[in-house]
Parts: C-alpha cells; structure tokens; sequence
C-alpha cells in the first residue's frame, strides 16, 4: 500500500568482533560529534570496543542493530566484579565488652558488583527506547551472572543520561566523586626533598592495600589482579626522609607493624594501551597560546612554567588509583606522589594525568589538578538488581550514607 509505514524489527544480541567491529566504530563516530564552536573530548579505543572493560573478572557488550539491512544503531558494555559495600565488626569483638569492641577489627562486607559503561545510540534512532532495551538487555545478563547490584557514572549535567537511569530504568543517585586531571608539562616536577619515594613490589603493595584500606566503599576483592595486571606501573609509597629508604626497606610486614606517623600510596595505570583522547574544537587563538607555553617551557625549564600540552592530538593518559594515606603530614606525601605519577607519564609521552576520589576524600586538596580539565562532581547511579538478595550487615547499600573515601578500579576509567 503507497504510504504504508513499515515498522522495522529491533534486535539485541551478543557483540561479535568479527562481523560487528566497523559498525560500532561507526557508531561511536557518531556519538562523538560535539556541539558546534565548543571544546569536545573524543575518545579513541584503539580498534578494540570492550576494551575498558576487557580487564575485568567477567564482561559482556550488546549491540542493537535494526532492519532488514541489519544497520548497527547502538551498544553497551559491562562488566562484574567483587567489591567491598561496607565493614562489620569481627565475630569475636561482638561478643566481649566495650572495650574490645572499641578496639575490634573492621571486617570489610563484599557484595558482587555490575558496571555499565559506554552506552550509545545512534543520534538519528535516539527517543525510541533503544537505549532502555539495552540497559535491560545487560541487567539480564547481570542478574543471569549473580550481580547484586548495577551502577554506572554519567556526567552531572548530561540531562537525558540522568534522565535514563533515574526515570526509567530505576536507578538512584548514589555517590558524587570527583575527577582531577593534571596536565603533564614539559619539564619534570620537582618531588620534595623531605620525601622518600619508595617502589613498592606487588605482594607489598597487596599487603598494605589489603590491611589498611579493604574496608574502603567499593575496594576490589581482586586488587592482586588489578597490581599484577600488566598495565599497571607500579605502586608507589611516600615516607618521611629517615624513616625507609629502597635500601632499607624490608617489607610491608615491618612497615605496617610500626608504620612511620605519615605516609601515603598509589598506584599508576596506564591507559595509554587501552584508548587515547583528543581536544577537538579549539580556535587557532588557543591553539597558538598552548603551543606557545610548551616552547617557551622547553627553552626555560628553570622557570617551571605551567604548560599546556598538545591536547589537540591524540594523547595519552596515566590514572592514579588506590590512593590514600595517614597521618598530619599525609597531604605533603600525596603531592610527592603525584609529582613522581607526573614525571612517570612524562617519560612515557603521555599528556596528563587522573585521579577519582570522594568529594569527602579528606586528601583531596593535596592532589594538584587543573579546575578547567577536572570534574568537580561526577554522578554515580546505582541500582539494587533483586528482592531476594540477604540484606547481610550492610542492608540495602542503595540507601547508605557515603563514607569518606572510595576505592575507584582503574580497569573501569
């Protein structure tokens, strides 16, 4: 019949990187068209599309694709892991007097933990619940593999994203960590001379990580698989000058046996490997103005002038993770730590550095960062995915207070 309108056949299924690759990078292009006359950050994944979520313990992509013709008109990503919700006392505290109890152990309470990340629909099929049927699609598959929970971050002022989640899919606001991003300048940051710097091997870092911050909101029960991973740099602890050195230093035992009064630690992930970004969208005015500040940074090293680098080029980027400290003088020893985290990536070419901490993280104004990059306030959303799950020790994490740290993965920046 003339005029007939033929409604096409939605249909959700597994990724299949044989047949599937171009249609999604074509998707992804555009997704990425930013508003005109703006600055915009495009992402590049390197030809791999699951691969911020590929060093996860499990994870799974949907595509949706449309018609006859089978066009490729959206996607997801997820991925499940094993993290800590909250902490219980230890057993045995709960059975003697208060004083025991005031001295008990923290038992960190794990639950087991689904991420969505990368969702996109094709601008010309948006407002058709494509989006919905794909969120649904991976819940499905969440909840087929045990996840108790689902969570995701969208950015604060992304309205339909928020929107999404929130009005139609369930999700609640959750948490609000901020991202602070530090660009890497083209000379090397000078790390305080009161400050030792100190390696540290996997099983050490493992050891510290586990004793002192297992029962920080959403620590991986497999943090042995993110330090061992190969993107993972290294994992560095600041100490007071005197107290250990690379020399002295004897293992994580001793150190946490008589810990010096402050000291911290990070990790670096290199998420170089895995995607680079890119500033699209400059004028010529700025363009001019950043690559000055890099030539006369490199001419005048001495002056440590605050360069901006090439950001209109595909750039790499280093995330500090795991990072934490104790004591008066934590501060000091967390920007010795990011001074060492910038020095590291400038050796390695990249154009900035990351981090994500609470907006409560009580060490968050020693991590240098740059407001015009950094994101004050991230948006996490969660979701309980069943009924039928024990409320255990914590209850329904959906309803918790938000502590003053979290422990952020670097498999899912």
């Amino acid at each position: 019949m003339v005029g007939e309108v033929v409604e096409k056949v939605l249909v959700i299924r597994e990724y299949d990187p044989k047949t599937d690759l171009s249609g999604v990078e074509d998707v992804e292009r555009r997704c990425e068209v930013g508003p005109s006359g703006k600055l915009s950050l495009f992402t590049d994944l390197l030809g791999d599309p699951i691969c911020r979520v590929r060093n996860s313990p499990a994870f799974f992509m949907l595509v949706a694709e449309m018609g006859d013709e089978k066009e490729m008109v959206g996607m997801i990503r997820g991925c499940i892991k094993t993290v800590t919700c909250g902490k219980k006392l230890s057993r045995k505290a709960k059975n003697n007097n208060s004083e025991t109890i005031a001295k008990a152990k923290a038992l960190p309470v794990y639950t087991k933990l689904a991420y969505i990340l990368g969702l996109r629909v094709s601008p010309s099929h948006r407002r058709m619940g494509i989006g919905l049927k794909l969120v649904r699609g991976m819940e499905e598959w969440f909840r087929e593999n045990g996840a108790e929970y689902s969570y995701l971050a969208t950015e604060n002022d992304n309205q339909a994203s928020v929107n999404l989640f929130t009005h139609k899919c369930g999700y609640s606001r959750f948490r609000t960590p901020s991202i602070l991003v530090n660009p890497v300048f083209a000379h090397r940051v000078k790390v305080s001379s009161r400050v030792t710097v100190i390696r540290l091997s996997p099983r050490d870092a493992e050891s510290i990580y586990r004793t002192r911050f297992s029962t920080t909101e959403f620590f991986p029960r497999d943090i042995d698989s993110v330090l061992n991973n190969k993107l993972t740099l290294g994992t560095f602890l600041a100490v007071p000058r005197g107290s250990y050195s690379a020399e002295s230093w004897i293992g994580s035992d001793q150190f946490l046996a008589d810990p010096p009064e402050s000291w911290a630690i990070l990790s670096v992930w290199n998420t170089k490997d895995v995607f680079t970004l890119e500033v699209k969208g400059a004028s010529r005015v700025k363009r001019t103005l950043a690559r000055t500040t890099r030539v006369i940074d490199r001419a005048l090293p001495w002056l440590r002038l605050p360069s901006v680098p090439d950001f209109f080029r595909p750039f790499g980027l280093h995330f500090m993770y795991g990072l934490g400290g104790e004591g008066p003088r934590a501060g000091r020893m967390v920007r010795a730590l990011c001074g060492q985290a910038h020095n590291l990536a400038k050796e390695r070419g990249c154009g900035a550095v990351a981090t994500e901490v609470s907006s409560r993280e009580p060490l968050r104004l020693a991590i240098p960062h740059w407001k015009r990059l950094s994101c004050a306030e991230d948006l996490w959303c969660i979701k309980r995915l069943g009924e039928d799950y024990s409320d255990g020790s914590v209850g329904d994490w959906t309803k918790s207070p938000p502590g003053l740290s979290i422990f952020v993965d670097p498999r899912e920046f």
